[in-house]
């Protein structure tokens, strides 16, 4: 059985084997909360939801309550581009790898990780860590090619197989902020990489406004210091531009984000190795999975 949170309400469940996806950021609820019951529980949630639920930070304390508090026996806690850990009741985690896809395509990506888990540890009753690598593999293609219904195991093991390693790093932000709208997707871009837990270095942040001989001398400060660059070409910023051929120049890879950008004005950095795409959610992926 798979039972998720939902807006709607709540329903209440007895099952022998059962996961539960609690989906909300704002007000996850614990599964026995409303009486629900199950012989052999397996919870699957992102590190957000494990704060809400827990009031902890640590991964590795958010689980250990899950495990305790909710008598699970299996936690499976996502963290976004970094794959996921697997939990089970006396037994050492085991890390899932995260698989690429060119396109990410998020809107239901939850949905497809919890029932490909339900499908081959609640049904199959696979090992619970081979059952969140397949479902990883699934969340992959189901991000890359928008469609279901899930494909055999044995097509997703042939067509995913690029496991993404984490590699640590710090990602600099490149991108105007002279207008709201500007600012409200550095705030966006930044909010969602941190929540991944990755470093981020931008200039509105820890640089500021001010005058060019002496923003630009710490900019460029910042940007030796990370290993990737996410660039936001909308609006043909010219700070934005040389920050790029900088990184360009530095060997350090660029991921951009351009959203109605004449082909023109893409020559230069997809020329020179940059890559580019017209999905934010893609751009941002593509950024933590980036090589150093």
């Amino acid at each position: 059985m798979l039972r998720f949170g939902m807006l709607e309400g709540s329903a209440r469940v007895a099952g022998g084997r059962v996961v539960y996806d609690p989906q909300s950021a704002f007000d996850p609820r614990p599964y026995h909360e409303n009486g629900s019951s199950a012989e052999t529980l397996a919870v699957i949630l992102n590190r957000l939801e494990g704060r809400r639920l827990s009031g902890l930070i640590e991964p590795s304390k958010i689980v250990e309550h899950i495990l305790d508090e909710w008598k699970a026996d299996v936690v499976v806690l996502k963290m976004g581009g970094h794959g996921a850990m697997v939990h089970v009741r006396g037994e050492t985690p085991v890390p899932v790898p995260s698989y690429r896809s060119e396109n990410v395509w998020k809107i239901g990506s939850g949905d497809v990780f919890s029932a490909a888990f339900a499908y081959y540890w609640g049904k199959l009753e696979k090992p619970a860590a081979e059952a969140a690598d397949l479902a990883s593999r699934a969340t992959s293609f189901y991000c890359g090619t928008r469609s279901l219904p899930l494909v055999p195991e044995d097509t997703l093991r042939v067509v995913v197989k690029d496991a993404v390693e984490p590699r640590g790093g710090k990602v600099y932000l490149a991108a105007p902020f002279f207008n709201s709208a500007e600012r409200w997707i550095v705030e966006e871009v930044r909010e969602q990489l941190l929540h991944m837990e990755v470093e981020v270095f931008s200039p509105l942040h820890d640089v500021g406004v001010g005058p060019g001989d002496v923003v630009a001398k710490q900019d460029l400060a910042g940007l030796d210091e990370c290993s990737v660059v996410l660039a936001i070409l909308n609006g043909g910023d010219a700070g934005t531009i040389f920050e790029i051929g900088y990184a360009v120049a530095k060997g350090i890879p660029v991921i951009a984000l351009a959203q109605n950008v004449r082909p023109e004005d893409l020559k230069m950095p997809m020329g020179t190795g940059c890559r580019v795409y017209e999905d934010l959610v893609t751009a941002i992926y593509q950024t933590v999975w980036a090589e150093p």
